[in-house]
């Protein structure tokens, strides 16, 4: 495994990070199990007495909250193994996993609550709501609200998918408990009984909550483009080390919220020896890791920009400027013993990157045809 793989010694500490966001999760996911499971029981016993479809199913959503924050406590301790010879990155993606898991309960409970409030809808029932059943449903909205807004906040703090997806489930929860209010009043003062109605509205954004939420952790597993603030901020850390002339080519693949490992490439001066090559990626991927968390892989860059090339480069600088599909032109560095040119282009991904290199390498043929030009085409994987 190369050396910037390796994670440096940890310092001494009473509780490593992981381990303490890992308890953060597990005691915000027993509060909610606690809270919904409350929720469950004073929801199921209003519905049942004023025969409402809407409180009914809301009571069962309370339950599929408990079933979710169970859910989160199971893959937040399974996200923590130690990496092993199968998996040398961890399991941290299984939060990930986690997060879907909670999406199809979420999904599922909405489609079954959907099926019995058309029911209703078609062979309405008699309903018989009190004033208790009203209060039980304004404490229940008060609750979701509370219970919405702490676990978007722990969630964010400790950077926490499925807490963040419970936080935004509990607060549907409370503006749909509104709905059933609502469904409540109308029955109370007008008579008019629109409960499956509410039922089935609810149903639909229950379905909808479990849909965004499944799309997010799907993103998640597939892989998604490195924060662009993230990026900004590693991409200016690293050039702030001596010697460095330039960031490019920064990949950052994430693990799960405890794990990255990226790449760049840096551009230094074609005269430096091996040993200070060296010492300056070892100090950029050991301060890369205390700082951003990050296990990285530095390459070099030999930057030539003066001399008897520099003119070549600035022709094809001229060049590239017309081609306003290429977002990034770097790794500039001509062998003067092969005679050959070797660039980096980084083109935009709704145009034929091959076409435009293509065409860039033929120009600069024609205006330099004593020298070999060779192209490399990066992705655009970060701003």
């Amino acid at each position: 495994m190369p050396e910037a793989h390796n994670k440096p010694a940890k310092q001494d500490a009473t509780e490593s990070p992981v381990k303490a966001r890992e308890r953060k999760i597990v005691f915000t996911s027993f509060v909610g199990i606690a809270g919904n499971l409350l929720l469950t029981a004073i929801k199921l016993v209003a519905g049942i007495l004023a025969n409402s479809i809407a409180v009914i199913l809301d009571a069962v959503n309370s339950l599929t909250d408990a079933g979710s924050s169970i859910i989160t406590i199971i893959g937040t301790k399974l996200s923590n193994k130690k990496p092993n010879k199968e998996h040398p990155y961890g399991y941290g993606r299984l939060e990930y996993v986690t997060s879907m898991a909670i999406a199809v309960i979420i999904l599922y409970a909405g489609i079954a609550s959907l099926v019995e409030s058309v029911k209703k809808i078609i062979w309405p029932e008699a309903l018989s709501y009190s004033t208790i059943t009203v209060v039980v449903i304004i404490i229940a909205v008060v609750t979701k609200i509370i219970m919405g807004i702490y676990f978007n906040r722990a969630g964010h703090a400790v950077n926490s998918q499925p807490l963040i997806a419970s936080g935004k489930d509990n607060m549907f929860d409370a503006i749909l408990s509104g709905g059933t209010l609502v469904s409540a009043f109308l029955s109370m003062v007008f008579n008019l009984n629109i409960d499956g109605i509410i039922g089935a509205f609810i149903s639909l954004f229950i379905v909808k909550a479990g849909i965004d939420i499944l799309r997010e952790a799907v993103s998640s597993v597939i892989g998604e483009r490195v924060d662009t603030d993230y990026a900004h901020q590693l991409e200016a850390f690293i050039s702030s080390f001596e010697g460095v002339h330039g960031v490019y080519d920064l990949s950052v693949d994430n693990y799960g919220p405890n794990e990255r490992v990226g790449s760049a490439h840096i551009e230094v001066d074609d005269n430096m020896r091996a040993n200070q090559i060296h010492e300056l990626t070892r100090s950029i991927a050991l301060a890369v890791y205390r700082k951003f968390n990050c296990i990285i892989t530095i390459g070099i860059y030999a930057s030539n920009t003066t001399g008897e090339y520099a003119e070549v480069k600035t022709s094809l600088e001229k060049l590239i400027k017309k081609h306003p599909e290429v977002l990034q032109m770097h790794g500039f560095y001509v062998d003067s013993k092969t005679k050959t040119c070797y660039f980096d282009l980084v083109v935009d991904f709704d145009h034929d990157a091959e076409a435009t290199a293509d065409e860039v390498i033929s120009k600069m043929k024609a205006a330099y045809p004593s020298l070999t030009f060779a192209t490399v085409l990066d992705h655009d994987i970060s701003d």
